[in-house]
């Protein structure tokens, strides 16, 4: 592997040309098939093998053209303190209103509130139900401004009116200041790290160019593929994270080999050599844990780890092959201004090659040895204390997991919006007039295909439901025209995240199997609040899964890299920790509310059923980056001849800096979400955030040297048996050590990748 990279960094930095060119036609290429593709028809969320969409299945298929996942939006008027909506100035005022919302091209029906009954009991509060012809995403920005100016125009009448509904979803992704800031904060860092404009601009811009491939292909392949507008999300995010680190890492080697003297072509090699290889193998890991998705069964979620982990293998290729190119551009731009004026950078470039190797080489080691820098510093304070750093670390984490055994998941709604949006302000209107589960009914669809007296079971059916503790209300049964399919609503007491409200449909569908025998009938129940709640089990039933392959397929893969067996348990023992950790802190802040204020969360409530998918998929990816990155240089100077602990001082000295700079600009990027409107972003962003900065900062940074310290050599033992299985990988670099120093490049290019062996 080593040889191979090696011998491909030489080959880009010799055709640097070449290579420019090729991904300047692949991103040319791309760019013009996005463009011409036709966009991509949104298939709508589903969640195969549950109850809920079985019913909306059912629904589609016996009440044709009236789409389950229509748009709609519900607008609510409240009468002034003291009066009623019923009084005939404000009546004619929402009549008013509803003729208006009924105008619209894209509107199906608008119900009058005093025809459909839905007035309140106390005749303070009212609401028009509006449906659209059109899915959310087909809905104009016509239709939507006609509802905000009918809702405007009808606060003119003395009226508070609000809106809600589906009609108002924006999508729910940031607006691309969150992005904005995380590459501005990146730039800094790197600046920083490196001190150089050009050292940090590099990975930025390659990371921009391996984003740009990989949301061209994407948007290309959209509809041949059926992909939708939320695919890319996942696949940009992570494609601008991996895409810095692994530039990072491989100009920060390059930078290494030629502070030790080395020619600039001969640097690039090298630099690809150990830190290509351990890209190959951190960028693996990233393409194992997103495409373990899948484990989940969920389609949008599947497609969208497919696409992120298509993404971080772009991100890998030009690590490997654009950025050598580029240092082959401009060899010495991303050196230090001193290594500069120093004239190294010229000597080197003349020096005989047969001694220039070696030379640089014993001095290099004697820099190095003699050299300290806050790596090293921080590595002999964990070596002489590793068992206190131990406990801190691990009792920490600890401590802050905590809360993940109350966990609480759902699909949070417009209650969790600010109360500044009118969603919001509609919810609590229709919560405080109608009762708290009014705003999330269940949907009961009765299949009574066969039975002859079709309207009587469905009779018997709402009446059983209807006498459930826990049901305020069961509206008329609504036919379809066969005759053989009824659906009606039933309104909860409880609010919809509300656990009794998720007992509730527990009862209810376990009532079927009674009435079933009793009408020979049977129903399901869906709806928008049962169908969170199927999620949020079958996300639940998942997550263990899901962590048994993935972390079981990358302990495999670290075994293969670091030829060790305890090293891949403790990295992925430490990831799980820092994940519950982190899990544990986001229990605490949205569901709990402790210290909610400090985040903008004005409305706590159940976490997002595919948080700790996202947490684990996610960081499991990055903290598998910063275990191989850290942990390989370790490895590397093991097996050329140094001791365990020195092993450790040696990574802390190159790595340690590189690795904390990607753990802050990922910290960046995730914190700068925090500042979204949007509560399910924000707790993305604050989810994730946490999770690297434990995962870098406590597990890698502490725990990692702590432990190593512990086991000694033994952190290297592998067995006979499974060391002859595994098969064989040059990461650190061994085979580039045993050759000749600086060999002279071949006159066929192409002898290089040939002659390359793993």
């Amino acid at each position: 592997m080593a040889t191979f990279l090696y011998r491909l960094g030489r080959l880009a930095f010799r055709r640097r040309w070449y290579v420019a060119l090729m991904w300047a036609a692949v991103l040319a290429v791309v760019g013009l098939g996005a463009m011409k593709a036709p966009a991509a028809a949104d298939e709508g969320f589903s969640m195969p093998g549950i109850e809920s969409q079985k019913a909306f299945d059912l629904m589609e298929q016996r009440f044709p053209g009236a789409s389950a996942d229509g748009a709609t939006a519900r607008v609510v008027f409240v009468a002034p303190g003291g009066e009623k909506v019923t009084a005939a100035g404000h009546k004619k005022a929402v009549q008013r209103a509803v003729t208006e919302l009924a105008d619209g091209s894209q509107v199906a029906s608008a119900a009058d509130p005093f025809k459909a009954k839905a007035v309140s009991a106390d005749g303070t509060t009212a609401y028009a139900t509006v449906t659209y012809k059109v899915a959310v995403p087909d809905l104009t920005d016509a239709s939507v401004s006609q509802l905000d100016k009918v809702v405007d125009e009808a606060r003119g009448s003395g009226l508070t009116v609000e809106a809600g509904g589906t009609a108002l979803d924006d999508g729910g992704g940031p607006g691309g200041a969150a992005e904005l800031i995380g590459v501005a904060l990146a730039a800094v860092v790197l600046l920083i790290t490196f001190g150089s404009l050009a050292a940090a601009g590099l990975p930025l811009l390659t990371a921009l160019i391996g984003v740009g491939v990989s949301m061209a292909t994407i948007m290309t392949l959209a509809s041949t593929l059926g992909l939708s507008t939320t695919t890319g999300t996942l696949a940009m995010m992570l494609g601008l994270a991996v895409g810095i680190d692994y530039a990072l890492f491989v100009v920060s080697r390059y930078r290494e080999e030629r502070a030790r003297g080395r020619a600039p072509q001969e640097a690039v090699g090298l630099a690809a050599g150990t830190a290509g290889s351990a890209v190959v193998f951190a960028g693996l890991t990233v393409v194992i844990a997103l495409a373990g998705l899948a484990v989940v069964g969920i389609p949008m979620l599947t497609k969208m780890g497919l696409a992120a982990a298509g993404a971080v293998t772009v991100g890998v290729l030009i690590a490997l092959t654009l950025v050598p190119a580029l240092l082959g551009f401009w060899p010495n731009a991303v050196l230090t201004r001193r290594a500069r004026r120093s004239g190294r950078a010229e000597k080197a470039g003349g020096r005989d090659k047969k001694t220039e190797g070696r030379a640089g080489q014993e001095s290099g080691r004697v820099e190095e040895s003699a050299r300290d820098n806050g790596g090293t510093r921080w590595a002999r304070f964990v070596l002489r204390r590793p068992v206190p750093v131990l406990l801190l670390g691990v009792v920490s984490l600890g401590v802050l997991a905590v809360p993940v055994t109350g966990l609480q998941l759902g699909m949070p709604g417009d209650e969790a919006k600010a109360t500044s949006t009118t969603e919001r302000r509609a919810y609590d209107a229709l919560a405080e007039g109608f009762g708290p589960g009014f705003n999330g009914p269940l949907t009961v669809v009765v299949d009574a295909k066969g039975d002859s007296d079709a309207k009587g079971a469905v009779d018997t059916v709402s009446k059983e439901i209807g006498a459930t503790k826990g049901v305020v209300s069961v509206t008329p049964p609504r036919f379809n025209e066969a005759g053989d399919t009824a659906v009606f609503s039933v309104v909860p007491t409880t609010a919809p995240t509300d656990e009794k409200t998720k007992d509730l449909v527990q009862t209810i569908r376990d009532e079927r199997s009674g009435v079933e025998s009793e009408t020979g009938t049977t129903f399901e129940v869906t709806g928008t609040t049962a169908l969170n709640i199927d999620i949020s089990e079958k996300v639940q039933a998942a997550l263990v899964p899901y962590l048994v392959v993935v972390v079981g397929l990358a302990i495999i893969l670290l075994m293969v890299v670091f030829r060790s067996l305890l090293v891949p348990l403790k990295a992925a023992l430490g990831f799980l920790l820092s994940v519950l950790a982190s899990l544990g802190v986001v229990v605490l802040v949205f569901q709990q509310g402790h210290g909610a204020g400090l985040m903008g969360v004005e409305q706590t409530g159940p976490i997002m059923s595919l948080m700790p998918i996202f947490l684990v998929g996610i960081v499991f990816g990055l903290a598998m980056d910063y275990e191989v990155f850290l942990v390989s240089r370790m490895r590397e100077a093991y097996v050329h001849g140094e001791s365990p602990h020195q092993a450790v001082t040696s990574g802390f000295r190159h790595s340690a800096r590189v690795v904390v700079a990607a753990a802050l600009i990922m910290i960046a990027v995730f914190a700068g979400f925090i500042g979204e409107s949007d509560s399910m972003i924000k707790m993305i962003g604050f989810g994730l955030a946490t999770a690297v900065l434990f995962d870098a900062f406590v597990v890698r940074m502490a725990i990692v040297p702590a432990v190593l310290a512990l086991l000694g050599h033994k952190a290297w033992w592998l067995p006979g048996w499974l060391d002859r299985l595994l098969p064989r990988v040059d990461v650190e670099g061994e085979a580039l050590s045993r050759r000749p120093e600086a060999e002279p490049a071949p006159a066929d290019d192409t002898a290089d990748l040939a002659g390359a062996r793993t």
